[in-house]
């Protein structure tokens, strides 16, 4: 696991591919950040700084983006360096929202054969319809509007469906939990996002089974490892899994003002 880290940010940091159509990536010797429209995941993806440039690379980032009128993320790794980054970030204005852990684990490690519980049906998004019910669940189980959510998936969808899977457990014809797998070509990384379960259904497995679909899809595809950004509900079970956390994410977030 010690080559893991330092794999993960050559291909999914210094080498991130957009997120959706009409972002475009930007790559420098010390940064690399997306930039699109304010439905967009907009922000700096990898940082390589010092001390003495450090601030100066900040100012730069909000000038871009406060030019096009965009809030952004500056999505920190607990060893980007400088040691005091965090402290830069606040005192340029960001706000620090929780913290996550970056977990791996190797593909042909984890389960692939996790039943759902009965009467409860899996089924495949390929539609508006299918995302307005992954987005349904994502209001249910996390509490915060989905707006941004549906447009990226719906963007995911029209640009790269081959990249992206997309699954919602239904119960009758009611969403109760939902999770997609991002397939990044020419990585060895394949990501797993979302995974919300309405609250009446959690603790009855919706995740681990989730979980091992996605896991059978990536192994079919080839890819070595699955990688999440775990809250401190999902890691501990990830850990049971057979995830190991490689280190801590936490995004500074850069509000335009006057927006």
């Amino acid at each position: 696991m010690d080559q893991l880290l330092p794999l993960y940010d050559a291909q999914m940091r210094r080498n991130a591919p957009a997120d959706g159509p009409g972002v475009q990536v930007e790559r420098t010797a010390t940064v690399v950040r997306q930039t699109g429209g304010p439905g967009d995941w907009n922000g700096v993806v990898w940082s390589a700084l010092t001390a003495a440039g450090a601030d100066a690379e900040i100012a730069a980032q909000v000038a871009h983006y406060t030019a096009l009128g965009l809030d952004f993320e500056w999505k920190l790794y607990a060893h980007d360096g400088p040691a005091d980054l965090a402290d830069r970030l606040l005192a340029a204005g960001f706000a620090p929202e929780p913290a996550e852990a970056l977990m791996v684990a190797p593909t042909a490690a984890l389960p692939l054969d996790v039943p759902l519980p009965d009467g409860v049906e899996l089924r495949p998004v390929t539609d508006a319809a299918g995302v307005d019910l992954a987005v349904a669940v994502h209001e249910d189980a996390f509490g915060t509007p989905g707006d941004h959510l549906r447009h990226q998936m719906l963007g995911q969808l029209a640009s790269s469906a081959d990249e992206v899977h997309i699954f919602v457990a239904m119960a009758g014809e009611r969403p109760i939990s939902a999770a997609r797998l991002e397939l990044t070509p020419a990585r060895d990384f394949a990501g797993l996002w979302g995974g919300g379960t309405a609250p009446d259904w959690q603790g009855r497995g919706l995740y681990r089974a989730l979980l091992a679909h996605r896991t059978r899809i990536a192994a079919s595809h080839g890819y070595r490892y699955l990688q999440v950004d775990a809250s401190d509900q999902s890691r501990p079970i990830l850990q049971r899994l057979g995830f190991t956390r490689l280190t801590t994410t936490t995004p500074y977030v850069y509000q335009v003002k006057g927006r």
